[in-house]
């Protein structure tokens, strides 16, 4: 296509003051939006014709303001490429430039699964039916607690998958596991009880809702849960299947006593089973909820076993809550977008799911292995099951500290994870949290032999 693309009906919003000329305004508005930076370099302008009709002037005096500003630089003309903005002649006023984060060579940072295993054909395909087969509804405004598709997908697959008690009404669909956390710190108020060592941005998240934050201490069996009575607090939230980031499983007593507690108080139990699916060395342990559905608000999301930037999560909730929390997502953004959703029921009802979670199982199983046997040397102790996404490395008295360690690997530009970070409670215990599921499959000999050099 050549000449002025007549039938792209740019738009162009103008400023135009003609005290001094049609032209000579039509000059300045363009010049200074150039200047301004409103007008990126790149940006394509309408042809001569369209703005002419838009502004109500002759062609000829749209013309003759593009050539006078081609002439100083400002923009630039070629045969099939339209006008378009070029470098102005002088530095254009900017913002201040956000500072970008440095990606270090080597990343084992706790808290991400390798998004280049990704299952980009499955999903692919999932959303081509998705869009295919979408209801018109399916374009517009939502439920809030989700596309119904999803719910129902989600209610079987987490009944087979993780023992719980689910119905598609009792399912709300939210961005991510977060978001989830703050309606209901919103909806329930008053006094959490929240794991610590845990992850401080989960805490922060809920006291910014106007909630009390209290530490509940984790030892070597799992949350203290004898210690809730005392803290009386009208919500506790734990990772019973795999704690963060001691990799504890609730002992089976520590269980029990949280569920008599949640049905003696009729308070809430939050369960986040962030990435419960990823046990190796038995079946995983089943969800709380599934024993106490009227009192256990249970947490999941696919940024563990798909990848954060989905930013799908899902609540199953008991009875009383359900109403609140739906009209809190209502008013908080509406409903989560819905061609996701549609594609992730897909992805789950046609099995897709599973499948990617058995082959994400074996290979984070083998990566888990593989940082054993190179820590074994070590004096560090790996504590916690064999699960999940992570590893603590627990530091022993009289060896390397998180300082040293942290300066080893600045000096290796290796990323990590440090237990002290997690806590807000006193204690000499030291550790380093090692996110063996982060990096690309090629690039994570490279990563344990950074961390082995820095445990050397």
């Amino acid at each position: 296509m050549t000449g002025e693309w007549p039938n792209l009906g740019l738009d162009l919003h103008v400023e135009l003051d003609v005290a001094e000329g049609l032209r000579t305004g039509l000059e300045r508005a363009l010049r200074a939006a150039v200047r301004s930076g409103r007008l990126v370099t790149g940006t394509r302008l309408p042809a001569t014709r369209r703005l002419a009709e838009d502004l109500g002037l002759a062609r000829g005096t749209v013309r003759a303001a593009y050539d006078q500003l081609i002439a100083e630089g400002y923009l630039t003309a070629r045969q099939g490429s339209g006008t378009v903005v070029a470098l102005p002649p002088q530095a254009v006023p900017t913002a201040a430039a956000v500072p970008v984060m440095k990606r270090p060579r080597h990343d084992l940072r706790p808290g991400s699964p390798d998004t280049s295993a990704f299952p980009t054909v499955a999903w692919l395909e999932s959303s081509r039916r998705a869009l295919g087969s979408a209801p018109a509804d399916a374009f517009g405004y939502g439920d809030p607690r989700g596309r119904l598709e999803l719910r129902v997908a989600l209610a079987d697959y987490l009944g087979r998958a993780r023992g719980v008690l689910a119905h598609p009404d009792s399912i709300v669909i939210t961005n991510g596991y977060l978001q989830g956390l703050t309606l209901l710190a919103g909806v329930v108020g008053g006094t959490f009880a929240m794991e610590d060592p845990g992850v401080p941005m989960h805490r922060e998240a809920v006291r910014r809702t106007g909630a009390r934050v209290v530490p509940l201490p984790v030892d070597e069996l799992g949350a203290r849960t004898d210690l809730v009575g005392g803290l009386d607090p009208d919500a506790v939230e734990v990772t019973p299947a795999h704690q963060y980031p001691t990799g504890r499983t609730l002992h089976p007593g520590r269980r029990r006593a949280l569920l008599d507690w949640a049905r003696s108080s009729g308070n809430l139990i939050i369960e986040n089973d962030y990435d419960a699916e990823f046990r190796y060395d038995r079946k995983p342990v089943g969800a709380l909820q599934g024993a106490c559905p009227e009192d256990v608000a249970y947490l999941g999301t696919t940024s563990k076993t798909l990848g954060p930037a989905l930013r799908i999560g899902w609540m199953v909730l008991p009875p009383r809550l359900i109403g609140p929390v739906v009209d809190a997502k209502l008013h908080t953004d509406h409903h989560t977008e819905h061609l996701g959703q549609l594609a992730l029921a897909d992805l789950i009802t046609r099995h897709g799911y599973d499948r990617h979670i058995r082959a994400s199982r074996q290979r984070y199983l083998r990566r888990r292995d593989r940082l054993r046997l190179r820590l074994a040397d070590f004096p560090v102790i790996l504590t916690g099951i064999a699960a999940g996404l992570h590893a603590l490395a627990v530091l022993p008295p009289g060896g390397p500290t998180e300082t040293d360690i942290r300066t080893a690997a600045e000096a290796h530009d290796l990323a990590l994870g440090y237990l002290s970070d997690r806590r807000e409670l006193p204690s000499t215990t030291q550790g380093v949290i090692i996110g063996y599921g982060r990096p690309p499959e090629h690039a994570y000999t490279a990563a344990l032999d950074a961390l082995t050099a820095c445990f050397r």
